[in-house]
């Protein structure tokens, strides 16, 4: 279920537990109203308002700093790529393929991660399917050999001179700067929020608002913030749940940085590869 569907379902069920709280309050005994009884509602709803604003707080946190560091991961990435990129340059027209095969990986990659976006122009790169979800490593697979495709090629690049094969080493170790890097993002896109803490965590809210409904008085200005009180606290169930799916949603990762980087590398001389056929 999407983020937004969520956030209406707690919604629902916040406004839903204040009207039952009302009218469990119209139909008991008059006795039940006296001052004590008001006084322990008014501190369970304090204890369970601080628990909750709380874990509220730390979820969002949480959240925020896992899309920022994503972020900056996919960032790093694409910066390591296009100084493989040069590097694979320096190395002569034997490394042209494995170029073209990093080219072809940062395509692929941005087809399948970012599927509300267009993909990158072109029939130079293999269409894989695109993420049903939030993760990054839907294909990790097939774009992971991709990359260790172009390792290999490196490799087999074949060196005359002292000064060649410092720069075939120079050109592996940035290769394993590169997929360091995207093993460290693919890493970092699993971080979900769990399902049963999620679903603790509304209950807590619900019981929260059925107290409400037990303790205000029902007046048009009690309805109205109890009605925004449910839409904030909503909100920040989506919030956290968007950021959670930092692909898709209103909060994502921008791809322009793999997008930047891919068309630094197809600018290049010899830069586009020829059309992709299957191996």
């Amino acid at each position: 279920m999407d983020s937004p569907w969520i956030a209406l379902l707690a919604f629902t069920l916040m406004l839903l537990a204040v009207g039952i709280g009302a009218l469990i309050r119209r139909r008991w005994p008059e006795h039940h109203s006296n001052r004590e009884t008001i006084e322990l509602l008014q501190s369970t709803v304090l204890m369970l308002a601080t628990f909750a604003a709380i874990v509220l707080g730390l979820l969002t946190t949480s959240a925020k700093s896992d899309f920022d560091d994503l972020e900056n991961d996919i960032r790093s990435l694409s910066s390591s790529i296009v100084q493989l990129d040069f590097s694979l340059e320096l190395m002569g027209p034997e490394a042209l393929p494995a170029r073209q095969e990093l080219a072809r990986y940062a395509a692929a990659a941005i087809a399948v991660a970012w599927k509300d976006e267009a993909p990158p122009a072109g029939d130079y790169y293999p269409r894989l399917p695109r993420m049903t979800d939030a993760r990054f490593n839907q294909n990790s697979p097939v774009l992971g050999q991709m990359l260790e495709q172009v390792n290999s090629m490196i490799r087999q690049v074949p060196v005359a001179t002292p000064a060649a094969e410092r720069q075939q080493e120079s050109t592996l170790r940035l290769m394993n700067v590169v997929l360091a890097e995207r093993w460290r993002a693919v890493e970092a896109s699993d971080g979900t929020i769990s399902s049963p803490f999620f679903i603790v965590l509304v209950f807590w809210l619900v019981v929260i608002f059925l107290c409400f409904g037990l303790s205000a008085p029902f007046n048009h200005l009690s309805v109205m913030v109890t009605a925004l009180s449910a839409l904030a606290l909503a909100s920040a169930l989506f919030v956290i749940i968007d950021l959670y799916t930092p692909y898709t949603g209103i909060f994502t990762i921008s791809s322009d940085p793999v997008r930047q980087a891919l068309a630094e590398m197809l600018a290049q001389p010899d830069g586009t590869p020829p059309p992709w056929t299957a191996h």
